[in-house]
């Protein structure tokens, strides 16, 4: 049980942290960015620090808190872009889609849910901050995909220079790769994109 001793620990430095930084208590849900009018309080900021420590196995020190706070507000304003962008072209994700990307997540980790939800338990973590987090990383995938598949191609070269590096690979697995390689790259300049228009506020 020496993972839910680290996890109880990381627990600890951001309740440290959290009464350190914000002026109240985490129950006030403080308002501290506004990205187009919709709010991202401490509440989801001290959340989603102790979230994403327990599943990339980060621990907050007082050394790197803010560093990682800093790096919080970032990741939140981007998905409040992203959710607002997948909510104008009306994308949704199904519960049966939200199960098999919730189980690909926690595979690729290694990470048993059953031990997940009983450490989030632990350390008062809210399950749903976890599934919105993963629905909106979903649904902007799915939006990515609607905009930009039909859009991006892969050459003959750019196939054989991926099996070349990877000869276990499949043609068409390479074509894949190098497919959603370019949608990556598009997405990326249309968040960038959205982050210089948005109107951005701290509080």
């Amino acid at each position: 049980m020496k993972i839910l001793y680290k996890i109880i620990l990381i627990y600890l430095f951001a309740l440290n942290y959290s009464s350190l930084s914000f002026s109240k208590q985490l129950d006030d849900h403080k308002i501290v960015i506004l990205v187009n009018d919709e709010i991202i309080t401490s509440y989801e900021i001290v959340q989603r620090m102790k979230m994403k420590s327990i599943i990339e196995g980060i621990e907050i020190t007082q050394e790197n808190q803010i560093v990682i706070q800093k790096r919080t507000e970032e990741e939140l304003i981007h998905e409040k872009l992203k959710y607002q962008k997948s909510y104008e072209y009306e994308i949704k994700v199904n519960q049966e889609e939200y199960i098999k990307y919730e189980t690909e997540f926690l595979q690729k980790r290694n990470i048993e849910k059953s031990l997940l939800l009983s450490v989030f338990k632990e350390n008062k973590i809210n399950y749903l901050e976890f599934k919105n987090y993963l629905i909106t990383e979903y649904a902007w995938f799915k939006l990515l995909g609607n905009l930009y598949y039909r859009l991006s191609s892969a050459s003959d070269l750019e196939i054989k220079e991926i099996i070349k590096k990877n000869p276990n690979v499949s043609d068409e697995q390479a074509k894949d790769f190098v497919i959603q390689r370019q949608i990556d790259l598009k997405g990326n300049k249309l968040l960038r994109d959205m982050v210089n228009e948005a109107t951005i506020e701290y509080r």
